[in-house]
C-alpha cells in the first residue's frame, strides 16, 4: 500500500477516524496494530509472519536479557536475536547474491557448479524493521534501556505503519514511551501533519517521478557511451530523484504519525548543502547513519584505538552500510567510496584544519561544491545496474569525451538543470533552518497558496507516480 495511492487515502481516513473515536487507549493501540498489519499485508500477506517472528523473538530475548546476570548467557541470548533478524535478512535479501558469487568462485577454481534458481521475493521493508527490532535487544543488552512492560506497545513499535517499510529507523526509546499514554493529535498537529504529507508527496510525485525520473532512467539505461552533458545531467537527475523520493517518504511518514499524535525523528536535513562527508551523513538518512554509528562503528572501536583502526572502522561501517542498501557489488563500491572519503576527510582535518581559513565563506562554499561533486560520483554506482554502465558514465563525466551519444531531449536538459539549481538553492537557504520555523515566519497567504499549488500539482501528476525507491531495500 503506497502513500501515493487512493487505497492509502481510504485506509488512512479509516485509521484516523477510529483513532479519534471515544475508545479506550488499549483499543486504539490495538486498532493501530491491526491497521499496521493490514497495511503491510497489502503487499504480500504471508510476510506478516516474518514480522510476528521478529516481534516474538526480540520480545522474549529482551525480557530474558534484562533479568539475566551471567554474561555468557546474555551473549547467547543476544546472539539468538542477531541470528534470527540477520538470518531472515540474509536469506531473503542476500541468498541469491551469495549463490551467484559462489558460482563465480567455483568457476574460477575450475568447478562447473550450477546453482538452483533463486526466485525468492524480497519482503518489503525487511532491512528497516530488522534493524529496528535488533536495536531493542541491543539496547537492553547494553543496559541503555529497560524492556517495555507491554507486549502490545512493543508489537506496535515494530509494526507502526507510517515508518514500517522505509523508515525512519526509530529507536525503542523514541517511540515506545509514546505508546504508554493516550495520544490524539491537536488541531495544530493535524494541520502540520497534513502539510508534511503534502510536502512529502509533492517531492515524490511531482519532482522525483514527474520531473527527474525520466532523464535518470534514460541515461542509466543507455548501453553506449554518452555525451558528458547527458551523463552529468542524468546523474544530477538521479541525485535529485533519490533525495526527493526518499526524503519525500520520510516527510510523509512523519506527517502521518503526527496526524495520529505521535512524533518521529527527522531523517533528512537538506544534505546537498553539506560541507564534507561527515556533515553529509549527519544530514542524509540520519536514522541509518546514527544506527550504524551506535551499533557498529562505536562497538568496533570508533576513533578510540588509533588512526589506522579508525580508518578501518570507517571503511567497514560504510561498506556494510552500502551492502545494507542492496545485494550487489555496486552498492559495496558506493559504500567503500563514502568510507574512503570520510577517512581522507578525517586525515585532512587533522593536518590542515588549523586557523580560520576554512571557516570563511569562500573556502566553505568550495568544500560544499566538492562534496556535492563527489556525492554525485558515488550515486553513479548506487544507480547503475552493473559496472560496465557505471564505468562508462564515470569515464565520460571525468574525461569530458564529447564523442558520446546525446540521448536527452532539450526539455529534459532544461528541467533537470532548473530543478537541480532550485533544489541546491533551497538546501542552502534551509541549511541551518528548520521547516516549521520558516513556515511560522511566512505570511499565511503565502503558506495557503503554496499548499494549494502543491496539492494541484500532485493531483495532475499522480498518474505518473511509481513506488518509492527505498522499498526495494
Amino acid at each position: 500500500m503506497l502513500f501515493n495511492s487512493l487505497t492509502f487515502i481510504v485506509f488512512f481516513i479509516i485509521v484516523l477516524v477510529l483513532h479519534n473515536l471515544p475508545f479506550s487507549w488499549r483499543v486504539k493501540k490495538t486498532n493501530l496494530l491491526v491497521g499496521s498489519y493490514l497495511f503491510y499485508a497489502a503487499w504480500n500477506p504471508p510476510f506478516v509472519i516474518l514480522l510476528w517472528l521478529s516481534t516474538v523473538v526480540d520480545w522474549v530475548v529482551a525480557n530474558k536479557l534484562y533479568l539475566e546476570t551471567r554474561q555468557a548467557r546474555r551473549r547467547m541470548l543476544l546472539l539468538v536475536s542477531i541470528i534470527v533478524n540477520l538470518g531472515m535478512l540474509g536469506y531473503f535479501k542476500y541468498g541469491g547474491f551469495m549463490l551467484e558469487n559462489f558460482q563465480v568462485l567455483m568457476t574460477a577454481l575450475g568447478v562447473d557448479y550450477q546453482p538452483p534458481d533463486w526466485n525468492i521475493v524480497l519482503p518489503v521493508g525487511i532491512s528497516f524493521y530488522t534493524f529496528q527490532t535488533m536495536a531493542y535487544s541491543l539496547d537492553v543488552y547494553l543496559k541503555r534501556a529497560a524492556p517495555s512492560k507491554s507486549f502490545l506497545d512493543f508489537a506496535l513499535f515494530v509494526t507502526f505503519f507510517p515508518q514500517l517499510v522505509a523508515g525512519p529507523i526509530v529507536r525503542p526509546t523514541q517511540l515506545i514511551p509514546q505508546f504508554e499514554q493516550p495520544r490524539v493529535a491537536t488541531r495544530q498537529q493535524l494541520t502540520w501533519g497534513f502539510a508534511l504529507i503534502t510536502v512529502g508527496l509533492f517531492n515524490k510525485i511531482v519532482i522525483a517521478d514527474g520531473l527527474l525520473s525520466g532523464a535518470a532512467d534514460q541515461v542509466f539505461g543507455a548501453s553506449e557511451m554518452l555525451h558528458p552533458l547527458d551523463a552529468w545531467l542524468g546523474t544530477l537527475a538521479f541525485s535529485g530523484q533519490i533525495f526527493c523520493d526518499f526524503a519525500g517518504y520520510s516527510t510523509a511518514a512523519i506527517g502521518v504519525a503526527l496526524c495520529l499524535g505521535f512524533s518521529l525523528p527527522d531523517n533528512f536535513r537538506f544534505p546537498y548543502a553539506a560541507i564534507g562527508f561527515s556533515d553529509f551523513w549527519r544530514r542524509w538518512h540520519i536514522s541509518l547513519s546514527s544506527w550504524l554509528r551506535d551499533y557498529l562503528y562505536i562497538p568496533l572501536g570508533g576513533n578510540r584505538k588509533g588512526n589506522l583502526r579508525t580508518y578501518a572502522n570507517l571503511m567497514t561501517t560504510m561498506v556494510l552500510g552500502g551492502l545494507w542498501h542492496g545485494a550487489s557489488w555496486t552498492f559495496v563500491v558506493w559504500g567503500a567510496l563514502h568510507g574512503a572519503f570520510l577517512a581522507v576527510e578525517r586525515w585532512l582535518a587533522a593536518h590542515f584544519s588549523g586557523g580560520g581559513f576554512w571557516r570563511r565563506w569562500g573556502p566553505r562554499l568550495l568544500l560544499a561544491l566538492l562534496t556535492y561533486f563527489l556525492v554525485n560520483i558515488t550515486w553513479v554506482f548506487f544507480r547503475a545496474q552493473d559496472f560496465p554502465t557505471a564505468w562508462r558514465l564515470i569515464d565520460t563525466m571525468l574525461t569530458w569525451n564529447f564523442d558520446g551519444k546525446k540521448v536527452l531531449p532539450a526539455i529534459d536538459v532544461l528541467l533537470v538543470s532548473a530543478v537541480t539549481a532550485a533544489m541546491l538553492a533551497v538546501h542552502w537557504f534551509m541549511r541551518n533552518r528548520y521547516l516549521h520555523e520558516v513556515a511560522a515566519a511566512a505570511p499565511r497567504w503565502l503558506l495557503v497558496g503554496a499548499w494549494g499549488v502543491m496539492l494541484w500539482l500532485i493531483i495532475i501528476t499522480q498518474g505518473q507516480s511509481n513506488a518509492f525507491i527505498y522499498f526495494q531495500f
